[in-house]
């Protein structure tokens, strides 16, 4: 796989020396266990995969290659880069202003854009018709895009389908900038509708069965479904694509389920499914898969609780804390500033969107173990420095020069 020119304040020589280790012992990534960080009075077991995914490394690269190749220009992120408030800043403090917030509100108004500025599309790609506004103005947004390779396939197997007059069922967050510009490449094609969730998945397939009034899915799925949608015939022919950060067993429950749906309302079996159904399985995105099975694999080691850092609006990263809190207690923080001490850590409930702050949160025992991993847009730096501030909690301990010379050899 190709490697990046990311900045050397987003590596850590411990987090580079465990993959470099664990990438020798297992190139074809069967390993799944995790890493032991053995410090004495703490252990930690980190992930077997967690941090920078392709895309990401993908876009900090573009974006920070632009900043060098481009001085003097004003140089504009139509929202953010990715989910992580740390690159974030970073490139607001080399100059980059941010047209739109994550959930597509302006910022700084597309009038104020010139054909002589440039415009960064951020990994999660764009809607269509931002991007015509932009090129309309004289902006070359295929430049500068960022997007995910791993999303424009989501948007090339939906156009794939829609040609084969199938409608497009999007699993994703509503808000999300990915599922809005998902959405804005499906419904391009084909009657398109999002579902968050399999409850919304349930209510969805009742229309399909002829249980509710079609009047009401109108208003149930406002602002969720493409213009001119018929309930009463685009719900005939389906296939479920995802937000490609969403849990990957949910994107499967869904999909398994809508297509059990289509099987007993046509009479379906093995060889006539393809007429009401679509197979859209390899749109699940292989870091999001990797991550997530890692961090199940790495939930069957005893340990007293995990931590997961990332941007608190990051999707990807709330579902592995999702994972994590139904086994452990789980703690959900940006970096080590909110380690405040053995006794206080403040951390993120994403259900409720607010910081809690938690006392005791290690437990008083002579040896801690600690799970932990990190979400796909954050960087290594930053894991690393969460285990310093939690090994400087313990008297006794291995220093991280004595880690990185291990895993070194």
């Amino acid at each position: 796989m190709k490697s990046f020119d990311v900045p050397i304040i987003y590596r850590s020589p411990l987090i580079s020396a465990i993959k470099r280790k664990r990438k020798e012992e297992d190139r074809l990534k069967k390993d799944f266990s995790p890493t032991l960080l053995d410090f004495g009075p703490v252990q930690i077991f980190l992930s077997r995969h967690f941090g920078f995914c392709y895309g990401v490394e993908n876009a900090i690269e573009i974006a920070f290659r632009t900043i060098e190749e481009n001085p003097g220009k004003r140089i504009f992120l139509l929202s953010e880069m990715i989910h992580n408030p740390h690159v974030n800043s970073d490139l607001k403090a080399h100059g980059v202003k941010f047209l739109q917030d994550t959930f597509g509100r302006q910022l700084i108004p597309f009038e104020e854009v010139n054909a002589n500025d440039i415009v960064l599309i951020p990994a999660f790609g764009t809607t269509l018709e931002i991007e015509k506004i932009l090129n309309q103005m004289g902006i070359h947004t295929e430049l500068y895009d960022t997007t995910c390779p791993f999303v424009e396939k989501v948007w090339n197997r939906s156009q794939a389908i829609a040609k084969k007059d199938y409608s497009i069922i999007i699993h994703g967050k509503p808000q999300h900038e990915e599922t809005r510009a998902t959405f804005s490449h499906a419904s391009l094609n084909a009657p398109s509708v999002v579902v968050k969730d399999m409850n919304q998945a349930i209510e969805l397939s009742k229309y399909i069965t002829g249980e509710k009034d079609p009047a009401l899915f109108y208003e149930e799925f406002r602002q969720q479904y493409s213009e001119d949608f018929d309930i009463s015939k685009h719900l005939q022919r389906i296939g479920v694509v995802n937000q490609t950060t969403m849990l990957a067993s949910d994107t499967q429950a869904i999909a398994d389920f809508l297509k059990n749906v289509m099987i007993k309302k046509y009479n379906l079996n093995a060889g006539t499914i393809e007429k009401h159904f679509a197979d859209t399985r390899d749109t699940l995105c292989y870091a999001t898969n990797d991550n997530q099975t890692a961090v199940s694999v790495m939930l069957q080691t005893s340990a007293d609780l995990a931590i997961v850092v990332g941007g608190y609006n990051s999707s990807n990263t709330s579902h592995l804390v999702e994972l994590c809190e139904a086994y452990f207690p789980t703690y959900f923080i940006n970096d080590e500033t909110k380690i405040i001490s053995a006794n206080e850590i403040h951390h993120y409930n994403f259900h409720a969107r607010e910081e809690l702050i938690t006392s005791n949160f290690l437990p008083d025992k002579e040896k801690i173990s600690i799970l932990m991993t990190s979400g796909a847009s954050c960087p290594d730096a930053l894991v690393e420095g969460v285990i310093e501030k939690i090994i400087n909690l313990f008297p006794a301990k291995k220093s991280i020069g004595e880690l990185i010379n291990l895993f070194s050899k």
